[in-house]
């Protein structure tokens, strides 16, 4: 059974809120594209993309505490089921609390398209059709300097999480953009764009 496949199975054990799932299809949509792109082990950074938030739902951690809570519970329950290191390690990582520094591709990645695939998310859904297929990288710029709009989605993680990839910000949002095109019916972003 591959990676991706047992972490669907516990992505639909774990979160029960339809948006929370979707936002982790997405992260795990954009997480593959990159894998693809860089010549990367595809089934273990998609299995990232879609275990990264799965105690999010039952222990959200908004205190940000450097040892209880989200990310840590869903570690250790990984941990504790034979989950590599590697995977343990970089779902950590994706948090600024939790201490463990970003140092691989993988790392890297997993930070720099968590909170974009939300925004990208976020425009879409506003689009007169609703669709991913109306996005694209202008749409993009012109929410990110909309302080208003998806205030919840910090534009400072965005842009560092691109820096840290060493990839133009353009360039990381665009690939996010083709990620999750590619994914529009699960995601709910087909829109009136496909018939």
């Amino acid at each position: 059974m591959s990676l991706t496949t047992r972490a669907l199975a516990i992505l639909q054990d774990w979160v029960q809120s339809e948006s929370l799932r979707k936002h982790c299809y997405a992260v795990a949509d954009s997480m593959k594209y990159f894998a693809q792109i860089r010549g990367e082990d595809v089934d273990l950074w998609e299995a990232v993309g879609l275990l990264h938030d799965m105690d999010y739902e039952r222990h959200p951690n908004l205190e940000q505490s450097p040892t209880e809570g989200h990310p840590f519970v869903g570690v250790a329950w990984l941990r504790e089921n034979g989950w590599s290191e590697e995977i343990c390690r970089a779902i950590l990582s994706h948090a600024d609390y939790s201490g463990v520094s970003r140092e691989t591709a993988l790392e890297k990645t997993l930070y720099a398209v968590d909170e974009l695939s939300s925004f990208v998310i976020a425009v879409a859904l506003v689009r007169p059709t609703k669709s991913i297929h109306d996005v694209d990288l202008a749409a993009m710029k012109k929410k990110m300097k909309d302080k208003a709009f998806a205030r919840a989605v910090n534009r400072d993680d965005i842009i560092r999480g691109a820096e840290q990839l060493g990839l133009p910000l353009d360039e990381v949002i665009t690939n996010v953009i083709a990620a999750l095109k590619s994914d529009a019916d699960r995601l709910g972003l087909a829109g009136s764009a496909i018939k």
